[in-house]
């Protein structure tokens, strides 16, 4: 032989143990093609060339080749770029998959088009005043019974609204904060996921400094800034830390910055540090806090991130409002909290008649609707009850059941409008004339009547008397109603389309993620068929080695022959 004996079978054993390495990475992609997060791997080699072969028996005109193959490491097949699409698509997602999951809780009992609702309550009334125009049906007791059961229905209904919408409001501040429930809360999860990332960092950090890759560790890292986009737009980054920052051997730390717009301008603070500090001081927090000022009123919260904890990070934090708190300028563009928050701020807080579509139609607005909806009707029907009943004071049909006001009709709202007591035991009745007609008539149904006309009035605010103030944007009561219903049905129509779009790039993303690092039969099943034909021919090269190694040993250079 003319080179260094076992040179030949160290390049073989190289490519054997090469090719066992490249069969037992392909063992492992295959075994775990169905495990959720789990990134192809992939062993990087480079050819050897020893510029310095320790040989006695080399000359310095030797090329320097055939050495053999060097195992560089195993790594991950991943595309950053994909990786930030798909986190950007999920901050979509989560806002408006959590925005659904809002408005379908107020469908169930507003969608006027499903259910027989207010608007029915409404026509039921009207269809039993329209009896009235039989003089005899109004001196009939069974009448004002009916009358009285259709306006007790009406008051029921609108009770039971608004307790639902204070219901789902409450469902959504434990979605938020967790409290009164027995499972997390987005506070609870977004801190959780930072903890375990920042956790992560530190193990993964260590075992790479010792030479160990731990793919996945990183794949648990990955899976975990994947949910935390879903809640919160999120930019990841990579960078040495500042001790490290001119060895190009030393392994990247993993920083987690929070995207939030701040008058409109796109602003980051840095949520995961790398490995920065020690323990727990590479993480933050979110606090979601109700906000003193707004919560009783129209339901704001404060997002804030609190670093207090985390020196490494400083003590910067920023609060988070809905879209519509106007005290608020910082907002997240996507996420599921962000979607929760602006359910809770979406709401007119002046004219409720006035429906902004840059707006968001939260819990609020359709409260503040139902109230405006229940304190008209009763107004009107209250009013033309105390005429039909000469002008005394007390002969009012509705009331507040919760006797907050200066007087029973006082404060009406959706949550305690009633029908008076007194009505239900006969104290008060049904007016039996009006003298308010351009005759000057006084006619037993007048009052009944004035009811049935005011059922087809609009009301725009400058109605004459005893109209004038209300305003339900120029129309009926079953048409105001009917118009919030159709808001609802709007946005939800809307926020669907934006759902399923959502939802397709973001499935889009996935295959194009997948294609790049997930784990495909076909293609590995062709890989090990190269790799096992590669093992084969490295096999068969230290055979032929041998043999040569023997006729040199055995053949050549015996004395006497």
């Amino acid at each position: 032989m003319v080179r260094a004996t076992f040179a030949g079978f160290t390049t073989a054993l190289s490519a054997l143990q090469a090719s066992q390495k490249r069969l037992d990475i392909t063992g492992q992609n295959l075994s775990n093609m169905n495990t959720v997060g789990y990134t192809r791997q992939n062993l990087e080699t480079s050819s050897l060339n020893y510029t310095n072969p320790i040989s006695h028996y080399m000359n310095g005109s030797e090329i320097m080749v055939g050495y053999g193959v060097s195992m560089d490491k195993v790594t991950q097949i991943r595309d950053p770029f994909l990786d930030a699409q798909y986190r950007s698509q999920m901050e979509k997602s989560g806002y408006t998959n959590a925005m659904q999951t809002s408005l379908d809780s107020l469908s169930r009992f507003l969608d006027e088009s499903s259910i027989a609702g207010i608007r029915q309550a409404f026509d039921n009334i009207q269809s039993t005043l329209n009896l009235a125009q039989d003089p005899a049906k109004v001196n009939d007791k069974v009448f004002e019974s009916e009358l009285r059961l259709r306006m007790q229905e009406l008051s029921n209904l609108l009770n039971l609204s608004a307790q639902k919408i204070d219901e789902a409001k409450k469902q959504e501040f434990e979605r938020l904060d967790g409290e009164g429930t027995n499972q997390n809360g987005a506070e609870q999860a977004v801190n959780d996921i930072l903890k375990q990332i920042g956790e992560l960092n530190r193990q993964i950090k260590h075992n790479q400094v010792f030479g160990q890759p731990s793919l996945e560790l990183m794949d648990e890292r990955n899976v975990l800034l994947d949910e935390l986009s879903s809640y919160i737009p999120i930019e990841v980054r990579y960078k040495k830390d500042d001790a490290h920052k001119d060895d190009k051997d030393w392994p990247d730390d993993l920083y987690v910055d929070m995207i939030y717009q701040d008058g409109g301008n796109r602003q980051t603070l840095t949520l995961i540090s790398g490995t920065e500090g020690s323990g727990d001081q590479n993480y933050g927090r979110l606090d979601i806090e109700p906000d003193a000022a707004g919560a009783a009123a129209n339901g704001y919260l404060n997002v804030t991130a609190n670093f207090t904890e985390a020196p490494a990070l400083g003590t910067s934090s920023v609060i988070i409002g809905g879209t519509d708190d106007a005290a608020q300028t910082s907002q997240f563009k996507g996420g599921s909290i962000q979607a929760s928050l602006d359910m809770l701020s979406g709401g007119p807080t002046t004219d409720v008649t006035v429906i902004d579509q840059t707006k968001t139609h939260g819990y609020q607005y359709y409260i503040n609707h139902l109230d405006n909806l229940a304190r008209s009707f009763a107004q009107v029907m209250n009013t033309l009850n105390i005429k039909g009943n000469d002008g005394d004071a007390n002969a009012y049909l509705f009331v507040n059941r919760e006797n907050t006001g200066a007087t029973p009709t006082d404060g009406i709202t959706a949550a305690n409008i009633g029908i008076n007591s007194q009505w239900t035991d006969g104290t008060v009745e049904l007016g039996k004339g009006f003298k308010d007609g351009p005759d000057d008539k006084n006619n037993a149904n007048d009052t009944a009547l004035a009811m049935l006309r005011a059922m087809s009035v609009a009301y725009n605010g400058t109605n004459d008397a005893p109209y004038n103030g209300i305003n339900l944007g120029n129309k009926t009561f079953a048409g105001y109603i009917s118009n919030v219903s159709t808001v609802l049905a709007t946005d939800s129509s809307h926020n669907q389309a934006s759902l399923k779009n959502n939802v397709t790039i973001l499935n889009g993303i996935q295959d194009s993620r997948d294609s790049v690092s997930g784990v495909s039969l076909d293609e590995e099943a062709s890989n090990m068929m190269t790799y096992m034909a590669a093992y084969n021919a490295a096999s068969r090269l230290m055979t032929a080695l041998d043999e040569a190694l023997n006729t040199l040993i055995n053949n050549t250079g015996l004395v006497g022959r």
